[in-house]
C-alpha cells in the first residue's frame, strides 16, 4: 500500500482505517492533506475488499484544521489584479471542495471517530462523512466567521441536511464550541464516548457490523439515501425501482435467505 506523508491507511477485515498522521502538528491539513485524500478514496473505490472506511486522527486531536502555511502559500499566489486573483482563488476553492466530495460520494459508508479538536475545516471533512461518534470532551466549532470569512469547503452546504438549518446558522454565525453532549443532542454525532480507546472500539465494531452485510445491499442503500438530498420523493421511489430491478437479481438475495432460513450467518462476495 502506498505510503502518505499525511494519512496512514490500513485494510483490517474488509475496514479501511483511514488516519490523519499529523499530530504534531494537531493533525493540520497541509497541501499532502489534500491531495493524497483523493488518491486513497480513489483506491477505496476501486478496491472491492473494502467495505467501510473508518475515519480518524492520530495523537489527541481529530484535526484543527486547514495549515496556515498552506493559506499563506495560496496568498503568495496572488498579484494586484482583482479579476485573475478571483480567478486563482475560485479555482483552488474548488480544488479544495473536490478533497472532500470524495469522501461524501464514496459508495462504501465512511465513518468518523473524533476526538480533541474538530475545528473550521475538520468540520467540512466530518460534514461529507455518513456517521460520527466522538468522545464526550470533544471540541467542535466552525472557525471560519472568527477569520473574516465563510466555510466553503461543504460544511454550510453539508451540516443542515444533518443537524437543521437553524442550528447550523447558529454556529457558524457565532463560531462557539460544543462539545461531544451537545453534538449528540443536536444530531452532529450519533454517539459519544468516554475516551479515546473506547471511541475506537467502538466505532470499529460498528464499522464490522456493517462490513459483515451485503456490499450491494448496503452501498445501495447509501446511494439512495445521498440522492434524495436533491430529489422529491417520487424521484427517489422511480430510482430505487431501476436500482432494485438489477440488484434484486444477485446472488446476495439468496444468500441471506438461505442464511436466515438456516439461522446461519451470511457471508457475501465482496
Amino acid at each position: 500500500m502506498t505510503d502518505y506523508q499525511a494519512f496512514t491507511v490500513e485494510l483490517i477485515d474488509k475496514v479501511a482505517h483511514v488516519q490523519i498522521n499529523r499530530p504534531e502538528k494537531i493533525n493540520a491539513m497541509n497541501a499532502d492533506f489534500w491531495s493524497e485524500i483523493r488518491d486513497i478514496f480513489a483506491w477505496i473505490e476501486n478496491t472491492d475488499e473494502v467495505r467501510v472506511v473508518v475515519l480518524s486522527g492520530a495523537g489527541k486531536h481529530f484535526s484543527s484544521g486547514i495549515d496556515l502555511m498552506l493559506l499563506a502559500q495560496i496568498g503568495a499566489q496572488l498579484g494586484k489584479e482583482v479579476g485573475r486573483n478571483a480567478r486563482t482563488l475560485k479555482r483552488k476553492i474548488q480544488e479544495l471542495q473536490s478533497s472532500f466530495s470524495v469522501v461524501d460520494q464514496c459508495s462504501k459508508p465512511v465513518l468518523a471517530a473524533i476526538q480533541g479538536y474538530c475545528l473550521g475545516g475538520a468540520i467540512d471533512l466530518i460534514s461529507a462523512c455518513d456517521m460520527r461518534y466522538s468522545t464526550t470532551d470533544v471540541e467542535f466549532a466552525i472557525k471560519e466567521v472568527d477569520v473574516g470569512m465563510a466555510a466553503d469547503v461543504g460544511t454550510l452546504q453539508r451540516l443542515p441536511h444533518i443537524i437543521g438549518d437553524g442550528m447550523m446558522r447558529e454556529l457558524a454565525y457565532t463560531g462557539r464550541s460544543i462539545n461531544g453532549e451537545e453534538a449528540q443532542r443536536i444530531g452532529l454525532v450519533n454517539r459519544t464516548y468516554a475516551d479515546y480507546a473506547a471511541l475506537m472500539r467502538g466505532v470499529f465494531e460498528i464499522a464490522q457490523q456493517i462490513a459483515a452485510k451485503s456490499p450491494l445491499a448496503v452501498q445501495g442503500s447509501k446511494e439512495m439515501i445521498s440522492y434524495m438530498r436533491d430529489h422529491s420523493v417520487a424521484d427517489g421511489l422511480n430510482y430505487i425501482a431501476t436500482w432494485n430491478a438489477a440488484m434484486l437479481q444477485a446472488e446476495d438475495l439468496r444468500v441471506a435467505m438461505a442464511a436466515h432460513m438456516s439461522k446461519q450467518t451470511p457471508e457475501f462476495k465482496d
